[in-house]
C-alpha cells in the first residue's frame, strides 16, 4: 500500500486535470461541461521524488438524497474517509462560494490532513480567489495551475512531511512483520516457458467488463469487491471513464476494468460520450480477458454482437456473461434460446464460456470466475509442431484443399509462431488461391481437436518460395566448381 491524496472539490475546478498531470498521462476524461468525473479513479503520482496513490473523485454537491448528484457526494465522501490525505481544490478565479465553505468544514472533520489547492492561479485574475481562501481555516492556499503546471513545487513541499511520516510509520510496521520462506509447488517448478502466464500481484490478470448502457457492469463489479465503490443506479450512462481496479478473487489477482456503455454509433453524439466509448475501447486493448455482459431481458441485440466482435478482432480471450438471470422465470427455456442464439450469432466464437450471473444477488460470481480462468487458459494454449503437421495431413486426406484453374494447393507444413491468441502459419502453394471456406475447416478443426473453443484463433497461409531466399536469384555454376570441371568463366 502506498501513500493515498484524494483531490475534492466543486464540479469543474479542475480535478481530473490535475490527476492527468500528476500521473503524467490523460487518464481522467476532461471537458468544459461540468460533472464529468463520476466514479473514481486512482492513479500512480509522481511529484518529483514523491510516489503515492492519487484518487480523482466527482464534484461535491450539496445533494444528499438517493439522486445521481447525492450517490456521487457520498462517494466522494467514503474516498475521503478512506484517504491518507485530501487536496481540497477551489476555482481561484472564481473565489471562495458558500458550497465551498460547506465542503470545507466537512472535510475539516472528515480527515486529519486537508490541503488547500487553488487552481486556475495563472494571471492576475485570480488574486482575489487566494486572499479569500484564507477565510476557509484550512492554511494558507496553494497557488497553483493544473492546467500549466505552475505550483507543482509548493504542492510538493506539502505532501513530502506527510508522506515521510507515512512511510516511517509503514516501515515500522513491516519490521513487526515474521520473515516467511516462499517455496514453489512441484507443478509450479515443473512449468516451462512455454506455459501460461500464472497471475500475480504485481502483475495481475487484466479483464475488461464491456457492453451496452444498464446492463450492470459496475453492480457486478461492485458485488466482487464486496462494496459500493463504483457508482450505480437506474439511469443508463452512468459510468464515463474506464476504471481500473485491483481484486483478489478467491487468491486470484486480478485487474479489473469498468468500461462506459457502448451504444450504437449513430447514436452517440456528444463529444463526452466519444470519449468514454474511446476510452472503453482502449480498455480492451489493454485487457487479457473481455467480459461481455448482456442483459437477459433483450440479449443479443446487434450492439451486443458488434462489441463481441470487436474483442475478438482485437484477439481478446471473450466469456459471454448474461447478467439480471435472478428476473427470468423459465430458466431452462432461456438458457436453451441464449444457446441456440449464441451459436447462430457469433459463429466466430463457437464454444466461448456462456456464463449466467446475477450481479445484484451475487450468484454465478463463482461460475464467472472459473469461465474466465478457463477463457485465459485457451488464449495461452500451446500446440507442439509434430502435433500439428499430424492433425494436417489427417484434414487434408479427410477433405483435401481445392485444386483452382486446375493447379493443386498443397499443405505442406504447419507450426505454432505465437499465443494470446493462438496464432499458426501454413506453407503451401498457391496461398492466394486459397476460398475462406478452407480457412474456416481448418480454423474449426483446430477448435475441436486441440481444445481451443471460443478463443480468436489466427491462420495465415505462406507459399513455400516466401522461405526461399535464393528465389529471385540468377542460377550460377561457382567458381571453385568451375576450376575444377575445366569450365570457362563467363566472362571469357
Amino acid at each position: 500500500m502506498s501513500f493515498t491524496l484524494a483531490i475534492v472539490g466543486r464540479p469543474n475546478v479542475g480535478k481530473s486535470t490535475l490527476f492527468n498531470r500528476l500521473v503524467g498521462k490523460r487518464l481522467a476524461l476532461v471537458d468544459d461541461q461540468p460533472g464529468v468525473t463520476r466514479d473514481l479513479r486512482e492513479g500512480a503520482a509522481r511529484l518529483g521524488d514523491l510516489r503515492f496513490t492519487v484518487i480523482d473523485t466527482a464534484g461535491l454537491e450539496e445533494a444528499t438524497d438517493d439522486s445521481l448528484q447525492g450517490r456521487m457526494r457520498r462517494l466522494t465522501e467514503r474516498a475521503v474517509s478512506m484517504a491518507d490525505a485530501c487536496l481540497f481544490l477551489i476555482d481561484a478565479r472564481v473565489g471562495v462560494t458558500p458550497t465551498d465553505e460547506v465542503f470545507a468544514d466537512i472535510l475539516r472533520k472528515a480527515n486529519a490532513h486537508v490541503l488547500l489547492g487553488a487552481n486556475k492561479a495563472e494571471g492576475r485574475a485570480a488574486e482575489a480567489g487566494l486572499i479569500e481562501a484564507y477565510a476557509l481555516g484550512l492554511g494558507e492556499p496553494l497557488a497553483i495551475s493544473a492546467e500549466h503546471g505552475e505550483g507543482m513545487a509548493d504542492l510538493m513541499g506539502a505532501l513530502m512531511p506527510l508522506i515521510d511520516a507515512y512511510e516511517e510509520e509503514a516501515e515500522a510496521s513491516r519490521d513487526e512483520d515474521p520473515e516467511t520462506d516462499i517455496s514453489l509447488s512441484s507443478e509450479e517448478a515443473e512449468l516451462g516457458a512455454d506455459a501460461p502466464r500464472v497471475p500475480t500481484v504485481s502483475k495481475p490478470l487484466q479483464v475488461a467488463v464491456v457492453g451496452r448502457p444498464n446492463a450492470g457492469k459496475s453492480t457486478l463489479i461492485n458485488q466482487l469487491l464486496g462494496e459500493e465503490r463504483l457508482l450505480t443506479g437506474p439511469e443508463a450512462g452512468i459510468t464515463r471513464d474506464a476504471i481500473s481496479l485491483a481484486l483478489d478473487w478467491d487468491g486470484l489477482p486480478v485487474r479489473i476494468f469498468d468500461t462506459a456503455g457502448m451504444r450504437k454509433k449513430a447514436k452517440v453524439q456528444e463529444k463526452l460520450e466519444k470519449l468514454s466509448v474511446s476510452d472503453g475501447l482502449r480498455a480492451v486493448k489493454f485487457a487479457e480477458v473481455v467480459v461481455v455482459l448482456l442483459d437477459a431481458g433483450i440479449p443479443f441485440e446487434q450492439q451486443d454482437l458488434r462489441i463481441a466482435d470487436l474483442a475478438e478482432r482485437e484477439g481478446r480471450a471473450v466469456v459471454i456473461a448474461v447478467n439480471k438471470w435472478d428476473l427470468e422465470d423459465d430458466k431452462q427455456a432461456k438458457l436453451r434460446d441464449l444457446k441456440e442464439a449464441f451459436n447462430r450469432l457469433l459463429p466466430q466464437l463457437k464454444g466461448a464460456p456462456l456464463i449466467t450471473v446475477s450481479a445484484k444477488t451475487g450468484r454465478g460470481m463463482d461460475r464467472l470466475r472459473d469461465a474466465i480462468l478457463r477463457a485465459h487458459a485457451v488464449w495461452n494454449r500451446r500446440v507442439p509442431t509434430a502435433a500439428l503437421n499430424r492433425w494436417l495431413s489427417a484434414m487434408v486426406e479427410a477433405h483435401p484443399p481445392p485444386a483452382p484453374g486446375g493447379r493443386r494447393i498443397r499443405m505442406r507444413y504447419m507450426t505454432q509462431v505465437k499465443t494470446r491468441p493462438p496464432g499458426f502459419v501454413v506453407m503451401c502453394s498457391y496461398p492466394d488461391k486459397m476460398p475462406e471456406s478452407y480457412n474456416r475447416y481448418l480454423v474449426n478443426g483446430l477448435r475441436e481437436d486441440f481444445d481451443m473453443p471460443g478463443t480468436p484463433i489466427r491462420l495465415t497461409l505462406r507459399s513455400q518460395s516466401d522461405a526461399n531466399p535464393y528465389k529471385d536469384k540468377k542460377k550460377s555454376t561457382p567458381s571453385r566448381l568451375r576450376k575444377h570441371l575445366g569450365k570457362p568463366s563467363p566472362k571469357s
